[in-house]
């Protein structure tokens, strides 16, 4: 079985085939899911999922393109989204992204800083969203060292994966890693502890080849999986349960 640690299930781009897509993926060998929210509207989708499948699990945060919506108002709803919905896990996708800046930097560091300390008032680990931002990104990290969690998709180099993995963090591997200019995602991966190693779809984003340009969606886990199994030498069967409980540890499914 197959954890997908990181998946916008919620997104427009299932809407045709949500409900098909959602009934079949345990027969395709997806055993559990982590669907987090972007902003409040779709962690309240995501949340509503996760009450519907069994297998699907919720994260409630707001990403740094919807960072300026983030008030004590918005932590407010989080915060009681997570008290009366246990299948809530995380506070995610949250942190900074300084790639496009619709949002300004302050803003975004701001949002970054609320939801994280949300995270440590309610004793849940993040998922964090961290791009072109690595010299901010990690001086808010060390301002929560209470708090760790996830960097998804990691797009930075290996010394830094390993200073995170160091202080408690997993690292979220996506279909990049099977790209054929995914030199230093493949770097990332095999410089690290095994049991910090997770792996994603964020889907409907970044099919792994030979599926690239198509829409993304779990049941494309496996490529993933295969890459990883090449990377440390080990069966893919091998890498799919190393991965499993890597991401029932991560979010503290039992």
């Amino acid at each position: 079985m197959r954890f997908d640690t990181h998946a916008h299930l919620d997104d427009r781009a299932f809407d045709a085939d949500r409900e098909e897509l959602l009934q079949n993926l345990p027969l395709q060998g997806i055993g559990l899911l982590m669907n987090p929210g972007c902003s409040f509207e779709t962690s309240c989708a995501a949340s509503d999922l996760s009450k519907r499948f069994d297998y699907i699990y919720a994260a409630v945060g707001s990403h740094p393109d919807s960072a300026d919506e983030v008030d004590e108002t918005v932590i407010d709803k989080y915060r009681a989204m997570c008290s009366n919905n246990p299948k809530i896990r995380a506070i995610g996708e949250i942190g900074l992204d300084y790639h496009y800046e619709d949002v300004p930097r302050e803003i975004q560091q701001k949002a970054f800083r609320m939801q994280m300390a949300l995270a440590r008032e309610l004793d849940l680990p993040v998922i964090v969203h961290e791009r072109e931002a690595h010299a901010d990104g990690m001086a808010i990290v060390e301002e929560f060292p209470e708090v760790t969690g996830v960097f998804h998709c990691y797009s930075g180099a290996a010394n830094m994966a390993q200073w995170l993995v160091k202080r408690g963090w997993y690292i979220g591997s996506t279909g990049v890693i099977t790209f054929k200019n995914a030199r230093k995602a493949i770097e990332v991966a095999a410089s690290i502890p095994h049991d910090r190693i997770v792996i994603e779809t964020d889907c409907p984003y970044m099919a792994p080849v030979p599926y690239r340009g198509k829409r993304n969606d779990p049941s494309m886990l496996c490529k993933m999986a295969e890459k990883i199994a090449e990377i440390l030498n080990i069966s893919s069967e091998e890498a799919e349960n190393l991965t499993f409980e890597n991401g029932k540890r991560l979010y503290r499914i039992h």
